[in-house]
């Protein structure tokens, strides 16, 4: 019994699109902050930010492949 991705309803945010989003973003912000703390070290916070720049890129693109909830 296989359900369609596109007719999937999540609920508050639990669809798999958001959570990898969000994993990615908050170690994107671990290594932003580890960055900021340790000198700091301007190349890991800017690895940071860019890491929780491609947590957003991972989102929509997991959206567009229906993982993600209805809008």
């Amino acid at each position: 019994m296989s359900v369609d991705r596109a007719t999937r309803q999540y609920t508050h945010g639990g669809s798999p699109a958001n959570w990898a989003g969000s994993i990615i973003a908050l170690i994107g912000f671990i290594v932003a902050t580890v960055g900021a703390m340790a000198g700091p070290s301007w190349i890991t916070c800017i690895i940071g930010a860019a890491v929780v720049v491609l947590g957003g890129i991972v989102t929509l693109a997991m959206r567009a492949m229906g993982f993600g909830g209805a809008r």
